[in-house]
């Protein structure tokens, strides 16, 4: 194939790592230099940013005023690991798995929970397993965005309102950036360091009414380590949610998701968020649908994902070498695939990320592309 010019323009931000992701626009370490360091974190002002990043993020999600939303350890692995040992065993579970962290939830449910009325419903990437084959008496987890395969959910409309079991999301590359039906959902989790651009570590933890009645009146038969418990003496410690974190928080950490929330407010919420994200994927979508030598990795257009964008190629191979060319050439950083993924990229396209800069990248992934091509016919003659 001919190779395409090489561009003489390169992305503003070249950081299209799919977590941790992108600050957000115009960002610099003197938007910390109001962080509450050298403090308890249960001193009256560090509790305070705590509680603030709490309600910003509730307000600014629209989550119902009867949920419970708390700071925990571990980002959002930590969250999803504190409420399937918190929660699951009292019902049988349904595991959705199609790409790499759904697959790592239906391993700790069936291998290290050993919940022998587990079901695992699986689909290879790129597809969604069948939704209808989920069944709502059982208790359900799933990714609402797969942060490895580029695939989402479409909607919520596939889940029971009047379901017997709970519905356990991780959300931590959807929230943010996707419209999540509240009345569809029972526990919700995402960390700091996706949509919003912020630094790691830190899970969020959102509780329905459902939820925390399971909390209170079941007990798992298996022991609870300290940092994964809810409830005491049968009561929820409602400190969780108001900013009395189980472990010790970087107050730095505090500091740049509020930084991340109020940069948010000022493009418009979560409206404008998404409205952004969506911008960036039809960018990409168009460019697709006129390159010859790639595709989306999400079979059904229904399903894409517009965070994390996952593209196959024509030929597979050349996918390592591309990111490491378009890394070298400092156009574009961390978009090869997840190693678990079919061989080709993925590239980040959350909020914090601006079209132009993705208008910028495309001609570079095209000359890349060409150039990589080459080369094995060059070796060949």
């Amino acid at each position: 194939m001919a190779i395409a010019p090489k561009p003489d323009i390169r992305p503003n931000n070249a950081n299209f790592s799919s977590g941790p992701c992108a600050k957000r626009p115009g960002f610099t370490p003197a938007a910390l230099s109001g962080a509450v360091l050298g403090r308890s974190h249960r001193a009256k002002e560090p509790k305070a940013r705590l509680a603030e990043v709490i309600e910003r993020s509730r307000a600014m999600l629209g989550m119902p005023a009867d949920w419970r939303l708390g700071i925990v350890p571990a980002s959002d692995t930590g969250a999803v690991e504190m409420a399937l040992w918190s929660l699951l065993g009292k019902r049988p579970v349904d595991i959705l798995a199609f790409e790499s962290f759904g697959e790592g939830w239906a391993t700790d449910v069936v291998k290290q929970l050993r919940l022998a009325d587990a079901r695992v419903l699986s689909a290879p990437y790129g597809r969604l397993p069948d939704l209808a084959a989920v069944d709502f008496s059982h208790d359900v987890v799933f990714p609402w965005n797969g942060t490895t395969s580029g695939v989402r959910v479409p909607n919520g409309e596939w889940i029971a309102r009047d379901r017997l079991g709970l519905t356990i999301c991780d959300a931590t590359s959807a929230a943010f950036a996707m419209a999540l039906p509240w009345n569809a959902l029972d526990v919700v989790t995402w960390s700091w360091q996706k949509v919003l651009g912020g630094e790691a570590a830190h899970g969020m933890l959102a509780l329905s009414p459902r939820a925390v009645a399971r909390l209170v009146s079941y007990k798992p038969t298996w022991p609870l380590p300290k940092i994964f418990r809810l409830t005491s003496g049968g009561k929820l410690i409602e400190g969780i949610f108001k900013g009395e974190t189980i472990n010790t928080p970087s107050m730095l950490c505090v500091e740049d998701a509020l930084d991340g929330l109020r940069w948010a407010e000022s493009v418009g919420g979560l409206a404008g968020l998404i409205a952004r994200s969506e911008a960036n994927l039809a960018v990409i979508a168009q460019w697709v649908a006129r390159t010859e030598w790639v595709d989306f990795l999400a079979e059904d257009i229904a399903t894409r994902s517009c965070t994390s964008i996952c593209l196959t190629l024509a030929d597979p191979a050349a996918a390592k070498p591309l990111a490491a060319l378009l890394e070298k050439e400092g156009a574009a950083f961390d978009v090869g695939a997840y190693r678990d993924a079919p061989p080709g990229l993925r590239i980040w396209a959350g909020a914090t990320i601006e079209a132009a800069d993705v208008e910028k990248l495309l001609p570079w992934l095209d000359w890349a592309y060409g150039v990589v091509a080459e080369a094995p016919q060059k070796a060949a003659e």
